[in-house]
């Protein structure tokens, strides 16, 4: 592709003219620029309108040229990427899946030199050509296999960075690093001859104990959410590491950052109460940690059951999560339930609970929204519950 001819000033004019157009109804108008490719345009005016509250950097900058609207979903946030550059500095570092450049604008600012690998030769050229319209100077793209091109500078790093593709050879999506490219576990020897440290990004979905499984000298992994939907797991690997493993979450919210800290095996106990004042649901980012006997140490918090993981507390606390004021506490009986929930319209939650919230829903006739909120749950001494809430 030649992406030049995108650069005019009409076309560019265009594309932002209908940054907010539907693509479905622009699809099916006259192309204005014969001599350009239409899905091309129309695919540039998709990738900037997902870009808007992603990539708003990207966005406000003129003549900015975007890849396929596949390398805008899966590349990093502006938020993610920026953490990213505030966990590691140093003189150099080595992006072996360069893909859109997000994280590397980002690492341009903590380190003196960057070296941007991708496969694809023309998003290579996309990417050298956004980082000269962002005044990004430090970085050079190097098309090709990153593994030849680490190889071929045959030089120290102090970080190398990989996001491996979990797209499989049929395009199906996998999780296992050892399904995804590059395959991270059977060169990560290799890649140690070259850097110390190593940065893997890898799929939220991945399961902590696969990942450490598969991957050896594991110092910190990193769990990511933005508004509380977890965007990224991030692995620090450290040459000859075999100490302690530290969990670390970010829940970026539109208000705050939520943060919780842990080492992987440390050994803390709950303690178990019945619902108190306040009931505490802690956020996807703490759930994917499965750090729950810590959240009842670290906060002074009671669980109400050991497979739960809601809290409960008299006095009011700070807490990287939803918090509610328990207004009543029934138990899930034929009676209980006709006379509280019945034909009403509640916001229901289970936790640890053998109904499901539709079958619930169905069976007594309640209806979604409303101020209150239903958590069905199991208490310490294995009763079925329902607390009745308010959120704060």
């Amino acid at each position: 592709m030649d992406f030049n001819q995108l650069l005019k000033d009409d076309i560019q004019c265009f594309i932002k003219a209908n940054a907010l157009t539907d693509l479905a109804k622009l699809a099916l108008k006259k192309n204005l620029f014969p001599d350009v490719d239409y899905k091309l345009i129309l695919n540039q005016i998709e990738s900037r309108q997902k870009s808007k509250t992603k990539l708003p950097t990207w966005f406000l900058t003129e003549n900015i040229i975007y890849g396929s609207k596949v390398a805008i979903e899966q590349t990093s946030s502006e938020i993610t990427a920026k953490y990213k550059s505030e966990i590691i500095s140093g003189d150099a570092l080595i992006d072996l899946t360069g893909g859109f450049g997000i994280d590397d604008f980002y690492f341009s600012k903590s380190f003196k030199k960057i070296v941007h690998c991708e496969l694809n030769a023309t998003l290579s050229k996309i990417v050298a050509h956004n980082f000269t319209k962002l005044n990004v100077k430090n970085v050079s793209c190097i098309y090709g296999d990153s593994y030849e091109t680490l190889k071929h500078l045959n030089q120290k790093f102090d970080w190398i960075f990989i996001d491996p593709s979990r797209r499989n050879d049929t395009k199906e999506k996998v999780f296992l690093l050892n399904d995804c490219s590059p395959n991270v576990p059977v060169l990560i020897n290799n890649y140690l001859k070259f850097s110390n440290n190593i940065l893997i990004k890898t799929a939220p979905i991945l399961d902590l104990k696969a990942g450490l499984n598969e991957l050896k000298n594991v110092k910190k992994i990193h769990i990511i959410a933005v508004d509380n939907d977890v965007k990224e797991l991030l692995w620090e690997i450290e040459k000859e590491y075999s100490g302690e493993v530290k969990i670390s979450t970010k829940n970026f919210t539109k208000t705050n950052v939520e943060s919780f800290d842990f080492n992987l095996n440390s050994v803390s106990n709950s303690n178990y109460s019945l619902p108190n004042k306040y009931l505490y649901e802690p956020n996807n980012c703490i759930m994917k940690s499965g750090g729950f006997d810590e959240v009842s140490s670290q906060f002074g918090l009671y669980k109400l059951h050991k497979n739960s993981h809601l809290y409960t507390s008299n006095e009011l606390k700070a807490f990287p999560g939803r918090i509610f004021e328990i207004d009543k506490v029934i138990s899930y009986s034929k009676n209980e339930m006709k006379t509280n929930l019945a034909n009403t319209k509640k916001n229901i939650t289970i936790r640890n609970f053998s109904d499901s919230v539709e079958s619930i829903r169905r069976k007594w006739n309640i209806k979604e929204g409303g101020a209150e909120y239903c958590f069905f749950t199991i208490d310490k001494n294995d009763k079925k519950i329902v607390l009745i809430c308010k959120k704060i």
